[in-house]
């Protein structure tokens, strides 16, 4: 099994900063607590304050999957609905693009 790399940003609509900004850092930690998490890191842009740099690896597609079904079912996935993605996903055995 390979690795799955999530590389990209978000855009939060700025009526969301404010509740997306008090659930980061939890979101960040239980990410960085689950079984698989390598590497999880949101990075807030300098220049643009409703922009946020995301890099994430999980061990594998399983580890990469679960992420994604709790982040759904999470508070994290509740305050984000209106972000914007703009992610390039690769790895796993199946070739996840």
């Amino acid at each position: 099994m390979s690795q799955v790399i999530l590389s990209g940003h978000i855009e939060v609509p700025m009526e969301d900063l404010y509740a997306v900004l008090a659930e980061l850092p939890n979101h960040i930690t239980l990410t960085q607590q689950e079984a698989g998490c390598i590497t999880f890191t949101v990075t807030r842009d300098s220049n643009n304050p409703q922009r946020f740099d995301v890099y994430e690896e999980f061990i594998d597609k399983t580890a990469f999957e679960k992420h994604q079904a709790r982040v759904k079912a999470s508070h994290w996935g509740n305050v984000t609905k209106k972000v914007a993605r703009f992610y390039t996903v690769t790895g796993g055995e199946s070739g996840i693009h």
